[in-house]
Order: structure tokens, then C-alpha cells, then sequence
């Protein structure tokens, strides 16, 4: 019998990894792979928490959209809304679903059952009206963002971000241009199809959202971007 390593099985297997698939199916290997990093990281109460809490989470929320980065190019605005959807909003969906069904008929809800619909309303809710993510779908940004060591927060605040909503998924409104010396002046324009003026999403909002919003455009503090994860 031929050994496994013969270069035959060496260029198969080669050929295998190199062969592409779409990250955005929540199918995928690649999703399946990046579902687990996110569940890991963000696990309520992970040993992580003796370091910075706030630095932490903020490490674990890039990580998340370093692991999402395709291998080539960059991502669309559709793929970059179906990762976020299908991955990252459903981690907790598993041990959500696992809690209920451990508890018997008439029980009360666990403490770790109200916490994880908690923050699953939360982060649906700041979805919903429009959050801060690392822009994958701008070249240059997505190019500096692939020489992140994973540990330094200090370097993704000079990232380009974009504010995406699940109202409009068609909307990205540059929240933050990047002031690294690469992203500067680039003058790559995303097109009418990726970002229009704030004011046309700002019309489909309640006046309380629509505040909020605002509120939020103002004061992009990066505690905002981790989606208040210490807190888990």
C-alpha cells in the first residue's frame, strides 16, 4: 500500500485547503470555524477576565472580524452583514437552547438563561439600529487589519469602521475613516450602494432610535463597539 505522504496525496491535500469556500454559509467549515472562536472568546465566564476586562472583550470582538477576513480580497457588504447574523449574533444559541431544555415545566428561568437572552436582545437591538464594525469591505483597511498581532486594541482604533443596521443592509456610513497613514487620503470611494448620508437611515427611525442613533454617531466610544461583552 503507498504511504499517505506520497507527493500525490501531498498536492490532493494541498489542493483541497487551497480550494475556496464561501465564508458567509453558515454551512461552511470556515463558519463552523469561526463560530467556535467566537463562542470560546466570548464564554461567559472565561478565566480571561483577570486580565483588562475592557481590553479583553474589545481583543475578542476584533478577533472575531480578524477570523472573518477572507483569505483573498475582501468581503461585501452582504457577506459582511450574513457573518455578523448567522455567526456572530447566534454563538449563544446552543447553550441558550441547552438551559431550557434543562429546565423542568414551571421552573423559573436560570440566572445564566435571563443572561444570555439579555445580552441576545441587547446585541439584536444594537444591530437593529446600528452598530460599529471593522470595515471588511474596504481594501486598504482590510489589508493593514491582516497585520494585526490579535493582542493590541491600540492598533484596530486606527482602523477604518463603518455603522451597518439590519433596517437598511444595503446602508454603511464611514462612523470612523481610520487614521493610520495607509488609510489617509487613499481616496477610495465605496459607491452609493455602500454608503449613503446618515440623514436617509436617520428618516426610518422612531424619534427615540433616531436619538439614539445620533447619540451613538457622536460618541463612538470603542466600550460601545464590544457591545458591552465585559459585562458577561
Amino acid at each position: 500500500m503507498a504511504p499517505a505522504n506520497t507527493p500525490k496525496a501531498k498536492a490532493a491535500s494541498a489542493a483541497t485547503k487551497e480550494k475556496k469556500e464561501k465564508l458567509f454559509h453558515p454551512a461552511s467549515r470556515k463558519a463552523g470555524q469561526l463560530a467556535r472562536h467566537a463562542l470560546r472568546k466570548g464564554k461567559m465566564g472565561n478565566l480571561a477576565s483577570k486580565r483588562s476586562e475592557k481590553a479583553g472583550s474589545l481583543v475578542d470582538v476584533y478577533g472575531f472580524f480578524y477570523h472573518a477576513m477572507p483569505e483573498e480580497g475582501v468581503l461585501s457588504l452582504e457577506d459582511l452583514h450574513t457573518i455578523f447574523r448567522e455567526v456572530w449574533l447566534t454563538r449563544y444559541d446552543e447553550e441558550l437552547a441547552s438551559e431550557r431544555a434543562a429546565r423542568r415545566k414551571g421552573r423559573p428561568k436560570s440566572a445564566k438563561e435571563m443572561k444570555l437572552e439579555e445580552m441576545k436582545l441587547r446585541e439584536a437591538e444594537t444591530y437593529r439600529t446600528g452598530m460599529e464594525v471593522i470595515d471588511l469591505t474596504h481594501e486598504a483597511n482590510v489589508k493593514l487589519f491582516r497585520t494585526w498581532d490579535q493582542k493590541e486594541v491600540a492598533f484596530v482604533n486606527m482602523l477604518r469602521f463603518i455603522r451597518i443596521n439590519s433596517i437598511d443592509p444595503t446602508v454603511a456610513i464611514v462612523a470612523r475613516p481610520g487614521h493610520h497613514f495607509s488609510l489617509i487620503g487613499d481616496g477610495t470611494d465605496p459607491g452609493p450602494d455602500h454608503e449613503r448620508d446618515a440623514t436617509e437611515i436617520l428618516k426610518k427611525l422612531a424619534p427615540r432610535q433616531r436619538a439614539q442613533l445620533e447619540a451613538q454617531s457622536k460618541d463612538s466610544k470603542t466600550e460601545d463597539t464590544a457591545m458591552d461583552l465585559d459585562q458577561s
